[in-house]
């Protein structure tokens, strides 16, 4: 089963048409964060707010061609792809497969590395998150020994932080085309930080304390190491149900391109409550649009998919589903991994309704129906 190319065509040209009409209104509204940001990221940044402002958004996943349902390779290939005859529109990738706490692992970084050109030159959009290791003892991200007072400016380990920004930013500045420039990357640290289980999580830090955090890692990164490819993201879970509430820990307008959320819960098996998942985005979409902000539902999904219609049903209706819907650029779910998927695999059951979904006139998947890396106004 292949998506309608008819009906995706149709949708492409009146997209075409609707962008070209909002060109002139949207010009020099909305910018970065970063005033030297290369024409590619400055561009990537326009497109996704012209695509949300025309009511749809690009679709993706977290690894899309790096795992899938009992497979882990570099072949590039897709499970999306595999049940669609398409690959995802976005990709999500994570600097904690070879960021590491006593060494890299160069395998896995020229593997993600080349996924990521892969999907550029393909007309896709990138994003990188960070499972980061607890850097005052070198375990595990999920262990919540507090260390955010000990790495923002004045912690004792203040330079072994920069030290890993470093390696951060060296890596931003080696994704780069056939031709050398820059791949835009929207990049998004310190995710789910109004939870409890990552040690930058609000049971483990004071809100100033990850203010800092997040204000120091976008200046050490944007004015001291010149990385100008990056646009800033930030994501809470959805522990959130007022603007107050959301902007407890938001760092400021100044540190912050792009304002997501990551939401599972709302949205589980059994919990089902897309108006929930609904009227949190509409806050932060609302904010994100008032300040000049970009607005993603960062990352979602329902493991092994046991509700069979669930991306019709619970998804689709969450973002598009009321009235008033939210302006969003993408949606990313989980990754598909060994024993545990978020899209669905050969002969299961939801692959109809995933279909059915990609298939909505909401939904961008590949090929891309602009140019996201080109402005022509």
């Amino acid at each position: 089963m292949k998506i309608n190319t008819i009906f995706i065509g149709l949708c492409i040209c009146g997209l075409l048409f609707s962008i070209e009409s909002s060109i002139s209104q949207n010009k020099g509204k909305w910018e970065l964060i970063d005033k030297n940001a290369t024409p590619e990221t400055k561009a990537l940044f326009r497109n996704l707010k012209k695509i949300a402002d025309n009511g749809r958004f690009l679709f993706g996943q977290q690894d899309a061609t790096a795992s899938g349902y009992g497979w882990n390779d570099d072949s590039g290939r897709s499970d999306i792809q595999a049940v669609t005859g398409h690959y995802p529109a976005f990709y999500s990738w994570d600097y904690m497969d070879f960021i590491r706490p006593d060494s890299n692992n160069t395998k896995s970084e020229n593997k993600i590395r080349q996924l990521t050109r892969k999907a550029y030159e393909r007309g896709g959009a990138n994003s990188y998150c960070w499972h980061f290791f607890n850097p005052g003892n070198n375990k595990s991200f999920y262990d919540t020994t507090r260390v955010v007072h000990r790495i923002i400016p004045g912690g004792d380990l203040h330079d072994k932080y920069k030290s890993l920004l470093r390696r951060v930013g060296e890596y931003a500045n080696t994704l780069t085309d056939e031709q050398g420039k820059l791949i835009p990357i929207i990049f998004r640290p310190f995710h789910e930080y109004d939870g409890n289980w990552f040690w930058w999580g609000a049971s483990h830090c004071t809100a100033e304390e990850f203010k800092s955090l997040f204000r120091f890692t976008v200046t050490f990164l944007r004015d001291t190491l010149q990385i100008h490819n990056f646009i800033y993201a930030i994501s809470p879970d959805c522990r959130f149900n007022t603007l107050n509430e959301f902007l407890t820990r938001y760092p400021g307008d100044e540190y912050v391109d792009l304002i997501g959320m990551d939401n599972y819960h709302d949205l589980s098996f059994g919990k089902e409550n897309p108006e929930s998942a609904y009227r949190k985005l509409k806050i932060l979409s609302d904010y994100a649009c008032s300040k000049g902000k970009l607005c993603a539902l960062t990352e979602t999904g329902q493991g092994n998919l046991k509700n069979p219609n669930w991306f019709t049903q619970v998804l689709w209706k969450a973002v598009c589903g009321y009235p008033d819907k939210p302006k969003i650029s993408y949606i990313a779910v989980w990754r598909n991994s060994a024993k545990t998927f978020y899209t669905p695999h050969a002969k299961h059951p939801a692959i109809e309704d995933f279909i059915r979904f990609c298939n909505c006139k909401e939904v961008i998947i590949d090929p891309i129906p602009i140019d996201l890396y080109q402005i022509n106004d």
